[in-house]
């Protein structure tokens, strides 16, 4: 048996693998271990002829709160590469094709926070299913860059991505639903049963039907521009952190963490701000 520092691996139902981010303490911030393991696992159980699905949610109050800023993202990383700028942005993006490109569907379980490289990991999944009361969003737009992967004109259309993108607001998973971002939504107690009715339909369905199945919506969005666009997003992404707003955060940053992110969300209210524990 594997053993993992960062994830669990549980098969819930014949043919279902089920990978849960195990940071709960950090809101399943992702680090380089973490993602490694996780694209592990998801490229074992696509070699693996007794799974068919693979579900990914979070322990604890949130399915992933971004990534862990307290963290190197040039150590460890899962795979390789170019550097210079805008590496990191390459790479995450590179990692969410390899995701979609895997012949297995892939289902994202969202709950609590899902916020800025949570939701770029939720987008990379073949389907998506949220909590009502989810809070989704990218605040790292108001202090920093564009996202990394840049998806959400994609997937919520221009004039929701651009409300999300010059505010910085978090969305409702109702409205996550709504928007496009989400298949559906769900009460949170009803999310994982839900999830759960999904993912034994698609292990009914033979593996090599469904890698043409979901191959042939991906060919659709690659004829449309998507992989080329987002890609192309990577350099917006690298040229924002040459601004000067972007280099007086990264100061804070050096300066502590938590008082720069207070700082950042303190005049919206929200996030860690909102004077409650969500």
């Amino acid at each position: 048996m594997t053993e993992y520092q960062h994830i669990i691996v549980d098969t819930p139902l014949e043919s279902v693998s089920r990978i849960t981010l195990n940071r709960p303490d950090s809101r399943n911030a992702l680090n380089n271990v973490l993602r490694g393991e996780i694209y592990s696992t998801l490229e074992a159980n696509d070699n693996n002829d007794a799974i068919r699905v693979t579900i990914i949610r979070g322990a604890g109050q949130a399915f992933c709160a971004g990534y862990d800023l307290k963290g190197n993202s040039d150590e460890d990383r899962p795979f390789h590469t170019a550097g210079g700028d805008g590496s990191w942005a390459r790479h995450v993006v590179e990692g969410a094709f390899r995701v979609w490109d895997l012949a297995k569907p892939v289902i994202a379980q969202v709950h609590g926070y899902c916020l800025a490289g949570g939701t770029e990991l939720a987008t990379s999944c073949d389907l998506v299913y949220v909590a009502e009361d989810a809070k989704i969003g990218y605040p790292v737009v108001r202090s920093m860059s564009p996202p990394d992967n840049q998806f959400f004109p994609w997937v919520v259309g221009m004039r929701n991505a651009m409300e999300m993108m010059l505010t910085g607001d978090a969305i409702s998973g109702t409205d996550a639903a709504n928007y496009g971002f989400a298949n559906r939504a769900f009460p949170v107690d009803e999310l994982e049963a839900e999830v759960m009715k999904v993912a034994a339909k698609i292990a009914k369905i033979p593996p090599d039907i469904e890698q043409m199945n979901k191959r042939a919506v991906h060919r659709q969005m690659d004829l449309m521009g998507m992989r080329a666009a987002i890609r192309q997003g990577t350099e917006i992404q690298a040229l924002a952190f040459h601004t000067t707003s972007t280099r007086a955060h990264f100061k804070e940053l050096a300066g502590g963490l938590t008082d720069a992110l207070s700082k950042r969300d303190g005049k919206f209210g929200d996030y860690r701000t909102s004077g409650k524990e969500d």
